[in-house]
């Protein structure tokens, strides 16, 4: 009898198809043949195991439902104002809550004790694990979130993001940062320099170039004309540069010099900066001396000591114009011509920054 042939009979055989005859003579067969007897064991778990995966990922929607409605984030402003609403929202979901997470927690145990009879160099084996492994932390998050409401009877919720970048404006609600910064975000928020949050939702990437495009989706913002411009071609060694973001969650401005037109190893893409930058100033604008945005800093590449690194900002010219038109609406994003920040000083150029540059907050 063949692998195959087997596999059918063992299918046969659990999925109770087969006659009693047929089940006799099977039966046998497993008590005769140790190995006929250990693939039927194994098919069978493996079986379990890829219906409770079915079952994790059906889970996994319920459960991101659920998170969705009970966004921290939203609720932080709307705390403060309305405690009992809060107090009331958590009584009405709390049973559903606990009990998802606690049947999440369950087929989560239930899967690791069968996967862990199986092979660990199986790569389905691996990628079950791998996926119930992000559904544990998805549940731990959400865990989270419903202990943060049952405290905020009269205690106002922190605002935690699982990580911060840098973005600023481009025309029509638009936010440019790198895609680093964004990457598995289960939401995004930008803050601006006055502490107030905006909901976002990631319009465009190009993962190749480290480029993420956002839309600002909440109705209450308002920013008016961008001042700035994009200049297309490359600046020279030595050129003042400046960039203004928010490293750690901290608004910082910094001045530098350009080191080098390329990147590492020769990359084209990046320039070499002399210019620190730290965790949360990827995504940051880089302007030159006249105001026009020449590059953006990209942290993620600076693994050296006092090597840091931009991309160009020729290349995010290229994916505002790689946008597809059914994103846009039929509306192609319009770039200023006119720099409004040529003349000023660096002060009141920075000041002017400040507006159009926002921290990055992504919840995963």
């Amino acid at each position: 009898m063949s692998e195959n042939q087997l596999l059918e009979v063992i299918e046969r055989y659990l999925n109770g198809e087969m006659t009693i005859e047929e089940l006799r003579k099977f039966e046998l067969l497993r008590k005769e043949s140790a190995e006929v007897d250990g693939k039927v064991v194994e098919h069978q778990l493996f079986t379990n195991l890829l219906k409770q995966y079915g079952e994790r990922v059906e889970l996994e929607n319920r459960l991101n439902a659920i998170h969705a409605e009970i966004d921290v984030h939203t609720l932080k402003e709307e705390l403060t104002e309305h405690p009992v609403w809060i107090v009331q929202m958590w009584r009405h979901h709390h049973s559903k809550i606990s009990v998802a997470v606690s049947v999440a927690m369950f087929v989560f145990l239930g899967v690791l004790a069968f996967s862990g009879k199986f092979d660990n160099n199986d790569s389905k084996i691996e990628r079950l694990k791998y996926e119930n492994a992000k559904l544990n932390q998805k549940v731990v998050n959400i865990n989270k979130s419903v202990n943060d409401i049952k405290a905020g009877k009269n205690v106002v919720i922190n605002d935690r993001a699982s990580s911060t970048g840098t973005g600023f404006a481009l025309p029509d609600g638009l936010i440019a940062t790198n895609y680093h910064v964004i990457q598995d975000a289960d939401s995004i928020y930008i803050q601006n320099n006055a502490g107030s949050s905006f909901k976002a939702r990631v319009l465009y990437t190009e993962p190749e170039h480290d480029i993420a495009i956002l839309r600002v989706v909440d109705d209450s913002f308002s920013l008016g004309a961008i001042p700035y411009t994009f200049k297309k071609s490359e600046i020279d060694e030595a050129e003042s540069i400046y960039t203004y973001g928010y490293p750690s969650g901290i608004p910082k401005y910094d001045i530098g010099y350009l080191a080098s037109k390329t990147g590492l190893n020769g990359d084209s893409v990046h320039y070499q900066v002399a210019i620190p930058t730290n965790p949360g100033n990827s995504g940051s604008p880089v302007w030159d001396n006249k105001g026009n945005i020449v590059a953006i800093i990209d942290a993620a590449q600076s693994r050296y000591e006092g090597t840091h690194f931009a991309i160009k900002s020729r290349y995010l010219l290229d994916a505002i114009r790689n946008i597809p038109a059914d994103s846009l609406k039929g509306k192609p994003v319009t770039l200023n011509k006119k720099n409004g920040l040529a003349g000023l000083s660096i002060v009141e150029k920075t000041r002017k920054m400040k507006k159009y540059t926002f921290m990055v907050k992504v919840y995963n």
